[in-house]
């Protein structure tokens, strides 16, 4: 967020949930250049309860290090809160990010009518990052395996809920690390998992799902532990290839690299 990147926003990584949060006093602060930020937010908060919104009631508090150097409960939002939070303050440096968010939603909009302006859009977004073509053709290609599997799980009843358990086995079967442990293995945080793998994760990812999808369909399973048992079967014959590969090239699959490492990499081989 480039109106924050010469101010101090107080923050905090939360592992467990896999998420950022914000000061709240320490944006509205920004924002506004109220000389009393914690009685702005007061006020404001007053107001939204007021309105019946979930941002004052749901946002949560943290110990968080103050100008004394003593750490006092601050309230703070994740990154949805913050931009929900963004849009109920009028101030001028606000108005870039409602800006932003209008034409996002607008975007939104637009791809739900035309699903191929989404397809060049995440074209043109992965080029803007520095990934290579060859690159983005396989992750595009990705996406619609993943897409498939979602498909299918849908079709057999699974809840959106129980996707990531679903995930989780098939990641651990093929890559021996639950997803939680690859993205720590790579140093990610919020980052995308699949946006931070070589070419070759992305193939065996890819044969995970597909492979799944397929013994799906054959199986019908009827119940979750069933579909466990199917992602499970799914990762395996992906995780068996890893092994093969390994074993012929002496080399690890799985790797430590993310997405700006990878790209460093590449730069530095030409």
């Amino acid at each position: 967020m480039k109106l924050f990147e010469s101010s101090k926003i107080r923050s905090q990584w939360d592992a467990e949930a896999e998420k950022w949060y914000f000061s709240i006093v320490d944006v509205i602060e920004i924002l506004t250049e109220s000389p009393n930020a914690r009685k702005y937010w007061s006020v404001l908060k007053t107001r939204l309860k007021a309105e019946g919104s979930e941002l004052a009631t749901n946002c949560s508090q943290l110990k968080l290090k103050a100008a004394d150097g003593k750490s006092y409960l601050t309230d703070v939002s994740d990154t949805e809160q913050l931009l929900r939070l963004i849009q109920s303050i009028p101030s001028p440096k606000a108005e870039p990010f409602k800006v932003w968010l209008a034409k996002v939603g607008y975007e939104r909009i637009q791809e739900t009518q035309d699903p191929e302006k989404s397809i060049n859009r995440s074209m043109e977004n992965y080029l803007k990052l520095g990934y290579s073509k060859e690159w983005i053709n396989q992750r595009l290609k990705s996406i619609e395996v993943r897409k498939d599997l979602t498909d299918e799980w849908d079709n057999r009843d699974v809840k959106k809920g129980e996707f990531a358990i679903l995930t989780d086995i098939i990641t651990q079967a093929w890559s021996g690390k639950s997803v939680k442990e690859y993205k720590q293995h790579k140093d990610l945080k919020t980052e995308n998992l699949r946006d931070n793998m070589t070419n070759l994760e992305l193939v065996l990812n890819m044969l995970a799902e597909a492979t799944t999808t397929e013994i799906s369909k054959e199986k019908a399973p009827t119940t979750f532990d069933e579909n466990k048992t199917i992602a499970s079967q799914g990762g395996t014959i992906a995780g068996d290839a890893r092994k093969a590969i390994e074993a012929k090239t002496g080399k690890k699959v799985v790797s430590e690299l993310n997405a700006k490492q990878l790209k460093a990499e590449k730069k530095n081989l030409r």
